[in-house]
């Protein structure tokens, strides 16, 4: 508890020396036994903040003046950071945000894991931190006066940050931004990515294959009844040739769900293909697949290379399969494996990439992941899980340590939800212990840290 000299009243300017940061990217410091919570200050950087807000523990701080910059602060490549939700690290060197989510992922493994397994250096490849996104959804919103905004949402808001340019972007991508943007400006079609005023353009979706240059443009829209839609798309097969096609995704409902279930031609072809790890795969509007393919693909060689050298592994079980990323390099370098994924088309697609790549030693299945797992796991010496960021389920949890394979690895994008489950399955009372501990960088820029997990069985 703050003593009572330390009560302040909003509006107070104080001077503070950042500490650390949390995961959105805002600085954190201390003045007075309260913590003090300002955006985008950095670790040792000096400021001048003002009070603004109490929360139960801790004041929100707006910065009025930078006395002292941190060492490793820097000017944002772009010049809407301070402003647009889709970055938060910016304005720190690339090399500190890696130390930083290094340190982040061991602290939350120790403290809500129980794990002190020394985590490796980052897994890195060829990728830039800038330009390594292959895929965008921009919110669409015209305004009053008929002019058409497109771009992230501002901070802790739905107020679109309007943009041209976005230099995470891949630049085969970002190039792209300003002409179609004009074209949806000039075309007069209404747009509103939260539907107030009723059927509208949504967003517009930009997926690239990083190998192979095609690219996808989607619209996403709550109507149909776009004059001239097709036309439009048409235009542009013609104009940019690396446009393989352009799709209309209908999304009628007011939700937080930016793609709808009903996606439906306008130009060329519904999908694109891209080269993964030596996998061709297709890709449509609603496919999921990772965003930066360079590291997705460091992190799955590191997989495929610790699985091949353990002895006596003939049979994998690849949990939340998807559309086969992990699955079907593991195949292709002689593995029998079973892939589990609770989405149907993800499943059909998967079998699809399967027969393209001429790889009959992998099967996919269907169905609650929980169900389906309790069957294989007896049968397979190896488990490979890539869950979403909730985690494993208590019951999958449970099932693995009922019938523990020999090896396991864990592909995790939320450090909180892998400690947790590896408290239970690597922890002091776990039959599993940590061999390594690879973080992986998918997202540049911002606090996100993927981590690949890679354990055998010692008890």
């Amino acid at each position: 508890m703050a003593n009572i000299s330390s009560n302040p009243l909003p509006g107070l300017v104080i001077t503070i020396t950042g500490e650390d940061l949390d995961l959105r990217g805002n600085g954190i410091a201390r003045w007075q036994n309260w913590v003090i919570v300002v955006p985008s200050l950095l670790p040792g950087e000096v400021a001048r903040v003002q009070l603004q807000q109490r929360k139960r523990s801790h004041w929100i701080g707006r910065r009025t003046e930078s006395l002292l910059a941190a060492s490793d602060a820097r000017k944002p490549p772009c010049i809407l950071a301070s402003d647009c939700g889709g970055c938060t690290l910016q304005h720190l060197e690339d090399a500190s945000q890696a130390a930083w989510k290094q340190r982040q992922l061991e602290k939350a493994l120790l403290r809500l894991g129980s794990i002190s397994h020394a985590t490796d250096a980052l897994l890195t490849s060829d990728a830039s931190c800038l330009g390594y996104r292959n895929r965008a959804l921009l919110p669409l919103h015209r305004d009053v006066e008929g002019r058409l905004r497109m771009g992230y949402y501002r901070r802790g808001s739905h107020r679109i940050v309007n943009l041209n340019h976005c230099p995470v972007l891949d630049p085969r991508l970002d190039e792209l931004l300003k002409p179609i943007k004009q074209d949806l400006q000039d075309s007069g079609w209404p747009a509103d990515s939260d539907l107030q005023n009723g059927p509208a353009l949504r967003h517009l979706g930009l997926r690239l294959g990083s190998r192979t240059d095609d690219i996808l443009i989607t619209l996403v829209s709550s109507t149909n009844a776009l004059n001239g839609l097709r036309e439009m798309a048409q235009s542009w097969c013609r104009r940019w040739p690396q446009v393989r096609g352009v799709t209309l995704n209908l999304q009628p409902k007011r939700s937080n769900r930016v793609l709808g279930e009903d996606t439906q031609l306008l130009c060329g072809s519904a999908q694109i293909e891209e080269t993964f790890c030596g996998i061709s795969l297709m890709l449509g509007t609603t496919t999921f697949f990772q965003v930066n393919t360079l590291q997705a693909e460091a992190a799955v060689n590191r997989l495929c290379e610790w699985l091949k050298q353990r002895a006596g592994i003939t049979s994998v079980i690849d949990a939340y399969c998807g559309i086969g990323t992990i699955a079907l390099p593991l195949a292709s370098q002689g593995h029998s494996v079973l892939g589990l994924e609770l989405h149907r088309e993800s499943v059909d697609q998967a079998r699809l990439n399967a027969a393209r790549n001429h790889l009959e030693n992998v099967d996919f299945k269907a169905g609650d992941v929980k169900s389906l797992l309790a069957e294989a796991l007896p049968h397979h010496k190896a488990l490979v899980v890539d869950p979403p960021r909730k985690g494993l389920d208590s019951e999958v949890v449970d099932q693995i340590l009922s019938s523990p394979p020999a090896w396991f690895a864990y592909l995790s994008c939320d450090p909180a939800t892998l400690s947790r489950d590896l408290k239970q399955l690597a922890g002091p009372e776990g039959p599993y212990a940590v061999e390594a501990l690879h973080p992986v960088d998918f997202f540049p820029q911002t606090t996100h840290l993927e981590c690949l997990a890679l354990l055998r069985l010692a008890k």
